[in-house]
C-alpha cells in the first residue's frame, strides 16, 4: 500500500514537474483586434416596426474587459427599449482558432440567448447567427462598422434565408474617455 502511494506521488511530482516547465498559451493576433471593443459603450438606436413588435428607441450601457490571459472580452450590458422593456445581459466574445472565426456567446435577463461568428473586414465587424422569432428559425447580421477608435455605427437584420435582408435596429455607440 505505501509503495503504490509513493509510485503514485512520484508520478505526481513528474506531472507538476512538466506542466512547470511548458509554455503558457499567448493570444495571436486575431485576439489583438478585439482589443478596439474593449472598454465602456453607449449604444443608442432605433428598432423599425417589426412582427415582434411595434419598434421605438433603444438604450445599452456595455463594459467589456479582457479576461485574463486575454484570450476573450467579457461584456456586461444594460439595455432598454421603448416597446419591449429593460433589462441586462453577459457577453463573451473571443476567437476560435479551430473555425479561424470569431466568436460571440450571449445570455440576457430575458432569458435568451445568441451564439454568433464573426469576421472583421477592414473596419467592419460582422457577427452571423441563427435565432428564432415567432416560432420560426431566422438569419441574423449585426454589422459594425468604425468611423473612429471611439465611435461605429451598427445595423441589426434579418432574413428568412440569408440572401434578403430586412433591417430591424440600427444606430450608433460611442465609446467613454
Amino acid at each position: 500500500m505505501k509503495r503504490t502511494g509513493m509510485i503514485s506521488a512520484a508520478w505526481l511530482m513528474l506531472a507538476v514537474a512538466a506542466l512547470a516547465q511548458m509554455e503558457m498559451p499567448k493570444p495571436g493576433p486575431e485576439h489583438k483586434k478585439l482589443d478596439m471593443l474593449a472598454g465602456s459603450w453607449t449604444l443608442e438606436g432605433d428598432v423599425k416596426p417589426n412582427p415582434m413588435g411595434p419598434g421605438g428607441k433603444m438604450s445599452e450601457i456595455e463594459k467589456c474587459e479582457w479576461m485574463d490571459g486575454n484570450f476573450f472580452l467579457v461584456c456586461h450590458v444594460d439595455f432598454k427599449t421603448a416597446s419591449s422593456g429593460s433589462g441586462s445581459g453577459l457577453s463573451v466574445i473571443g476567437y476560435s482558432n479551430a473555425d479561424k472565426a470569431y466568436t460571440y456567446r450571449e445570455f440576457n435577463s430575458w432569458g435568451e440567448s445568441d451564439d454568433s461568428k464573426g469576421s472583421l473586414d477592414g473596419d467592419t465587424w460582422t457577427w452571423t447567427s441563427d435565432e428564432k422569432m415567432g416560432g420560426n428559425t431566422v438569419k441574423g447580421r449585426f454589422m459594425m462598422k468604425f468611423t473612429s477608435p471611439t465611435s461605429y455605427i451598427f445595423t441589426y437584420e434579418t432574413s428568412p434565408d440569408g440572401t434578403k435582408w430586412t433591417p430591424l435596429v440600427d444606430g450608433k455607440a460611442t465609446k467613454e474617455k
